[in-house]
């Protein structure tokens, strides 16, 4: 296909999609000339709010929905390709499940379907439940497991075929903070097997500390894409100050330096005084008046830049854009 990244694992370029809705027929532009490569072996984060693109994106490149201009390649393949799908592990963002089955006999069924033999079967379904943490439940039928439960059976069911690239929509959803952790960890553990894994999600802490690329898609769009060195400011945006043994007039003195720094708090905690500041020009003087009011500092701490930040700068900044 023209102006494909045959290099890369996953390679889209110019996508569009516009859907026709209602008895009116309107007309709504879900995917507006969407550009990405994903590389060998990485971890990329598709970020975006609701309605921003990403499960539009995913199932273009599973072939479910045909796009309406512009095309994509996994492994070299034009989407769709028979062959290809089948080194494609593949999660939903609402999987259906047969709800009556077992969970060891709903993965031995898809287990059937990738051709696995009777023995392999056996071993890989049994491997797969250790790995999500469900083998507690295998002979439970799957309408009696939570949210979280089917979340991680259905990991399982994308990992059956050892597949070269894994394709998750909100693998975090429905988890609690412990499963979330577990997700992460067989995420670190694909990516060391060599594997190429794209993700979308909304929550931002896991993206921060599992991803080695981030992707933000905002109607339609793709607002900007790279490493979190790269899109981050590197500069130190707040420091925060911690204060004990600080009086109420101490406090109103560093709540005085707001006229000189704009955007200092100061905030009063039981017996501690918390300031935050902007820069450390702000934060020096603040140490320096906090020590001359008796007051005795117990933490100093520089923020960064969050990708939580980032991420809701760039779609208010796009928010007026159509």
């Amino acid at each position: 296909m023209s102006g494909m990244d045959h290099e890369a694992v996953i390679s889209i370029r110019g996508l569009t999609k516009t859907f026709y809705l209602g008895f009116f027929r309107r007309k709504v532009e879900a995917l507006r000339g969407v550009d990405l490569t994903v590389r060998p072996n990485e971890i990329l984060g598709f970020l975006g709010p609701n309605g921003a693109g990403k499960t539009t994106t995913i199932k273009v490149l599973m072939g479910i929905i045909y796009p309406s201009s512009g095309g994509a390649s996994i492994l070299g393949a034009p989407v769709g390709d028979v062959k290809t799908k089948q080194r494609i592990g593949f999660l939903p963002e609402q999987p259906y499940f047969y709800d009556y089955l077992k969970g060891r006999e709903f993965l031995d069924f898809y287990a059937r379907i990738h051709g696995l033999k009777s023995a392999e079967r056996k071993r890989r379904v049994k491997e797969l439940m250790e790995r999500v943490g469900v083998a507690y439940a295998a002979d439970l039928p799957l309408r009696k497991y939570s949210k979280g439960m089917l979340q991680r059976v259905g990991l399982a069911q994308a990992l059956l075929g050892d597949p070269e690239v894994v394709i998750l929509d909100e693998p975090m959803s429905g988890l609690d903070p412990l499963g979330r952790r577990d997700i992460r960890e067989i995420i670190f553990g694909l990516k060391e097997e060599g594997k190429t894994i794209f993700f979308s999600t909304h929550i931002l802490p896991d993206v921060e500390q599992i991803c080695d690329r981030v992707c933000i898609i905002h109607k339609g769009k793709i607002r900007d894409t790279g490493t979190l060195s790269e899109i981050l400011k590197p500069g130190v945006e707040m420091v925060d100050l911690q204060f004990s043994d600080l009086d109420d007039a101490g406090a109103m003195e560093l709540g005085s330096l707001s006229g000189r720094f704009p955007g200092l708090r100061v905030i009063r905690k039981g017996g501690l005084c918390l300031v935050s500041v902007p820069g450390w020009e702000a934060a020096d003087e603040a140490e320096r008046v906090g020590r001359d009011r008796g007051g005795r500092l117990v933490m100093l701490a520089p923020q960064k830049e969050t990708l939580e930040n980032f991420f809701l700068r760039e779609i208010a900044e796009g928010g007026g854009k159509s």
